[in-house]
């Protein structure tokens, strides 16, 4: 019984010890998780106001009956390319789970399919399943930046232009709040529907488009494309530290419980202990006794 204590005094020490652990990273997770916030919330409404005016422009060609660039122009194939985003670390509870759960959906629904990973954990994920990809970027650091979001979309691009695909997909976790984030889908290439088709009712200011409104269709684009795959990463990153703060959250409170049923076990075996001793002591004294 003694050596039994002993091993549940140490249990309970490595507990203590593993739950400090967690308390610090939930601590960290946090930090981290008000300063991708505020970015977050800044590259909200520029990318708004950055499709609002590429479908301006859209609707300024349509009104001149200009052809659109190729790249803008709608494509008869079902070949896609799809950028999945992940994280470089574990420990953040189901937010790798889901973005793969996603992309299985999405390859099955769409055989012919590109990826294009970021995140060690997508990129060990598809290696283990064979599954190549058009390129890998990894370490990308807890504050993804413009730099970043650009040569991922240099790439899409160069490979859209070169007709290795018809459409480009980003998979990615929308941060809603600190309790939820969802896997989601964000259709880049060709131009969405929504964007194209956009409500231009009511009284429209007046654009000189200089040299014309082609080639300033032209130059939006890859804009477009940049800032959608930045911002996907700004949504990504501040849904990874969420998760990440909910789980080691979750973890401490876990290692609480566990180190309460631990001392109150602890307890009654010392407590079975004593009684046992207490109980030897008497019968012995009885015995000498008689």
């Amino acid at each position: 019984m003694a050596q039994t204590s002993r091993e549940i005094k140490r249990r309970i020490a490595s507990i203590t010890n593993t739950q400090q652990i967690t308390r610090a990273m939930e601590m960290v997770a946090a930090a981290k998780l008000r300063k991708v916030q505020d970015r977050v919330a800044s590259t909200r409404p520029y990318f708004q106001r950055l499709t609002s005016s590429l479908s301006t422009v859209l609707g300024a060609v349509e009104q001149a009956g200009e052809e659109l660039p190729e790249i803008a122009q709608r494509r008869d194939g079902d070949r896609h390319c799809l950028l999945v985003l992940s994280s470089d670390r574990g420990l953040a509870g189901g937010y790798n789970a889901a973005i793969m759960r996603q992309a299985e959906a999405f390859l099955q629904e769409h055989p012919e399919t590109e990826l294009v990973i970021v995140g060690r954990k997508a990129r060990d994920y598809f290696r283990r399943r064979n599954r190549t990809a058009l390129a890998e970027f990894v370490g990308f650091g807890d504050e993804p930046n413009l730099r970043q979001a650009m040569d991922i979309g240099q790439i899409i691009l160069d490979f859209y232009e070169h007709g290795m695909f018809d459409h480009f997909t980003i998979l990615y976790t929308q941060f809603v709040s600190t309790l939820t984030q969802r896997a989601a889908l964000r259709p880049v290439l060709p131009i969405p529907d929504e964007i194209t088709e956009a409500d231009r009712a009511g009284l429209d200011p007046v654009y000189i488009f200089e040299p014309s409104t082609k080639a300033v269709l032209e130059g939006l684009i890859p804009l477009y494309v940049n800032a959608a795959v930045y911002q996907s990463l700004m949504e990504a990153k501040a849904s990874e530290f969420s998760a990440r703060m909910n789980a080691m959250a979750q973890a401490t409170d876990n290692a609480d419980e566990l180190i309460k049923e631990l001392t109150q076990t602890y307890n009654r075996a010392r407590q079975a202990q004593i009684t046992k001793e207490i109980a030897e002591i008497v019968g012995g004294a009885d015995a000498l006794q008689s």
